[in-house]
């Protein structure tokens, strides 16, 4: 008999953590069983958290009931291989890419079933934003290649959402920044700067010249910041009084600390736009009301991913994403000094372990985790 495993959190105490075993139920007709091989853990998952209900993703991969209000499992991207399968469609060894829970293994519904993947038609995903329900057949993958799965698992999620900031703040002129800055270049500020959505961003917006780059992040992290050669500067917070209060900027705030929010909205008497992205500051998040200069927005990838795919067409929007993916994987990987360090991490303890360091932002700028759970077959 399959047990799975699964790593939960509680949703009002993100550092309360357990490890739950349990046997997996017989699948019925068009279900199939998948063994999570390999899933990426970043301070994106940690967002998912702090916005779990909010942004609905604890609805992905619900706990039991009788859990379900204080308990929930975070969704993760990774690679997993079907397991067992009553799916016609789907045959047992296929595999996957998509978006799993912090688990050994998950139950999928395949429904819309090509060449490509299929989606998860479980009833409870039929509300939630298809992009989360897209599950990928690794060798009809474009973004695919088998000696880069951690790379895929640790950045194509942060990169898809990156590549859509970048495309977002163009689409709409850069708020009026530029118009305010002469015609000149628009400063984009982002904080967080050493995160892999940020840099994944930065890197994007560095090819505008119609830009400047510039990114907040702690003391510690300037070298790491500015040896990647993506951001024209790179400050620590307590410098951000020395950039001038009349900058025309955009703030795009990968951290959420609602203190750092507070003081870009007070000190920029410019700021054409705020738009927030992530919660990598677990600690410090706060409300975004009654602030001044513009309204916080957040920004939801899903929505310009689907008004570009209705501009662009399906098929162009993939192949500009798919060039954009392959060309910033080279940008990361090369030697001798890497913007990655993949880290591996299999079995419960060391899954706990993990997860603790990315939570507290204790890990190298440079760390990637790739984590595994055990599950008994």
């Amino acid at each position: 008999m399959t047990h799975t495993t699964t790593f939960q959190v509680r949703k009002d105490a993100l550092a309360t953590t357990r490890v739950v075993t349990q046997a997996a139920p017989p699948l019925a007709d068009g279900e199939v069983r998948v063994r999570i091989e390999r899933f990426a853990l970043t301070s994106n998952n940690i967002t998912y958290a702090a916005f779990g209900e909010a942004m609905h993703y604890w609805q992905f991969y619900p706990v039991g009931q009788a859990d379900a209000a204080a308990w929930g499992c975070i969704p993760v991207w990774g690679f997993g291989s079907v397991q067992q399968s009553r799916h016609e469609g789907v045959p047992v060894g296929q595999r996957l890419y998509g978006f799993w829970p912090m688990a050994s293994h998950a139950v999928l519904q395949p429904a819309a079933a090509s060449a490509a993947g299929f989606a998860d038609g479980a009833p409870h995903r039929a509300t939630l934003h298809a992009v989360y329900n897209q599950y990928q057949r690794c060798g009809a993958d474009p973004f695919y290649t088998a000696d880069s799965e951690d790379v895929q698992a640790l950045l194509r999620p942060l990169f898809l959402t990156a590549w859509l900031i970048d495309d977002f703040v163009a689409d709409n002129d850069f708020f009026g920044a530029r118009a305010a800055a002469g015609g000149g270049r628009a400063v984009m500020l982002l904080s967080s700067a050493s995160s892999k959505t940020a840099c994944a961003t930065a890197a994007q917006l560095a090819r505008r010249p119609e830009v400047e780059v510039v990114g907040l992040t702690s003391p510690a992290r300037l070298a790491y910041c500015r040896a990647l050669g993506i951001y024209s500067r790179v400050l620590s917070y307590e410098a951000l009084g020395t950039l001038s209060a009349d900058t025309p900027c955009v703030y795009v705030d990968f951290a959420g600390n609602a203190a750092l929010r507070l003081a870009v909205h007070a000190r920029f008497t410019n700021l054409a736009y705020s738009c927030a992205i992530g919660g990598t500051h677990v600690q410090n998040l706060g409300s975004s009301r009654d602030l001044p200069g513009p309204r916080a927005t957040l920004f939801f990838a899903p929505a310009q991913a689907k008004k570009r795919s209705g501009e662009w067409g399906g098929a162009e929007f993939g192949r500009r994403l798919v060039a954009a993916w392959h060309a910033f994987r080279a940008q990361v990987g090369p030697p001798p000094s890497p913007w990655l360090v993949v880290h591996r991490h299999d079995g419960a303890d060391a899954v706990q372990a993990a997860y603790a360091t990315v939570l507290g932002g204790r890990d190298d700028a440079r760390s990637g985790h790739i984590l595994s759970l055990p599950g008994a077959d």
